[in-house]
C-alpha cells in the first residue's frame, strides 16, 4: 500500500458528484488548506508545451511516492495530510536564478526533451516558502506543439480538446492523472513505472478520440477493462465545476 492509497478510495465517488460538490470547501478552514507547488521552467527559449507537461506530471507522482514520503521518510506526514485532503496543486513559473533557488526545497526535479518542472513536498499553503511565494501563477501559457507519435508502453495522459488551459493548468491537471494512475495500479506495474521515473506522454487527442476514450458512466468499468481513468476539476480555476479535464491511460 502506497501513500497514495486513500485516492483509489475516492476516485469512483468522486466522479459521481454533481458539478457543485466537487467545489465545496463549506468545512474547510483556510488556515489548514494544503498545496503541492509545480515549479515550471521558463526561460527567454520558451520549451515545448507537451514535454513541460510531461516532467510536471512525472515530478508530482514522484515527489508522493519518492522513499521520503514513504511512512518512515521526514516528506510523509506532509504527503499524507495533503492526499487525504483535497489534491490542489499551484503551478508556478520560474526561470534564472528563481528557478536555481527552488532546487534547495524538498522536492522532485525531472527534465523531459530538455523541459524542466519540479514538484515540491505539498505544505500549508499559510506557509509557502519565500521563494516561491514570488514566482508568479500568471503568464505560463505556451503555444500548442506538435510532438509525434506516443512512445511505446508509456502512460498517456490526453487533454480534454474542447478545453482550453494555460500551461499552469495542465500541469496541474496532468499532475492529477499521474497520482491517480498510481493509485490504482497494481505493485508490479507501478515498481516498473518507477523504474523508468514514471515517464509519460502528454497529447491532445481528436474530440473523436477522447469521447470514445472518456469513461462517461462507468469509471470503474473504464479502470478494469481499458486502464483509462478521467480528471474531474474543482472548477476554482480557468474552466466550469466538474469539467474532465484530462484522461489518464495506463499501457
Amino acid at each position: 500500500m502506497t501513500t497514495l492509497a486513500p485516492l483509489a478510495a475516492r476516485y469512483a465517488s468522486w466522479l459521481s458528484l454533481p458539478a457543485s460538490a466537487t467545489r465545496d470547501t463549506a468545512d474547510e478552514d483556510p488556515a489548514l488548506v494544503r498545496a503541492m507547488a509545480v515549479i515550471l521552467r521558463i526561460e527567454r527559449e520558451l520549451p515545448a508545451r507537451s514535454s513541460l507537461l510531461a516532467a510536471a506530471a512525472s515530478a508530482a507522482v514522484a515527489v508522493c511516492l519518492d522513499p521520503l514520503a514513504s511512512p518512515d521518510g521526514p516528506w510523509h506526514s506532509d504527503v499524507d495530510a495533503w492526499v487525504r485532503g483535497r489534491i490542489r496543486k499551484v503551478s508556478r513559473r520560474a526561470r534564472g536564478a528563481q528557478w536555481e533557488a527552488v532546487q534547495a526545497l524538498p522536492g522532485v526535479t525531472v527534465t523531459v526533451a530538455g523541459a524542466s518542472a519540479r514538484a515540491l513536498v505539498p505544505g500549508l499553503v499559510s506557509e509557502t516558502p519565500r521563494e516561491v511565494a514570488k514566482l508568479q501563477i500568471s503568464g505560463s501559457d505556451l503555444p500548442d506543439d506538435s510532438p509525434g507519435p506516443v512512445p511505446a508502453g508509456v502512460p498517456v495522459l490526453w487533454c480534454n480538446p474542447s478545453v482550453p488551459m494555460t500551461a499552469g493548468k495542465a500541469a496541474a491537471q496532468v499532475g492529477h492523472a499521474t497520482m491517480l494512475l498510481a493509485a490504482l495500479l497494481p505493485d508490479s506495474d507501478l515498481r516498473a513505472w518507477s523504474a523508468v521515473g514514471y515517464r509519460c506522454a502528454v497529447r491532445v487527442p481528436s474530440e473523436a478520440a477522447w469521447a470514445d476514450l472518456h469513461p462517461g458512466d462507468a469509471p470503474d468499468l473504464a479502470w478494469k477493462a481499458r486502464r483509462v481513468l478521467a480528471v474531474r476539476d474543482a472548477g476554482f480555476t480557468e474552466v466550469a465545476p466538474g469539467t474532465v479535464t484530462v484522461l489518464g491511460q495506463f499501457p
